[in-house]
């Protein structure tokens, strides 16, 4: 029985060489520019926001609702910043 070990030798060499052939011809940097899309930002009533600090003083504490709520509020103060870039 022959060996075919020489035949995958050549056939990885000239992958190789390929391999490196077909980077060389990159003209723009791998890393794709990254586009900023800022989220809105909803304006609520100042009636609106009365009331819901009001349900929220009614829940209990440590409610999982008002632990949300905080994140809301981040999230919120992000999106401004966002926008003010």
């Amino acid at each position: 029985m022959t060996s075919n070990a020489g035949c995958w030798r050549q056939r990885l060499a000239a992958l190789a060489i390929g391999t490196s052939l077909l980077s060389g011809c990159a003209t723009v940097g791998s890393n794709p520019a990254i586009a900023t899309v800022c989220p809105p930002i909803v304006e609520y009533s100042g009636v609106l926001q009365a009331r819901a600090a009001d349900e929220l003083g009614m829940l209990l504490d440590g409610s999982a609702i008002a632990e949300m709520l905080a994140d809301y509020s981040v999230m919120r103060d992000q999106a401004r910043a966002c926008r003010e870039r």
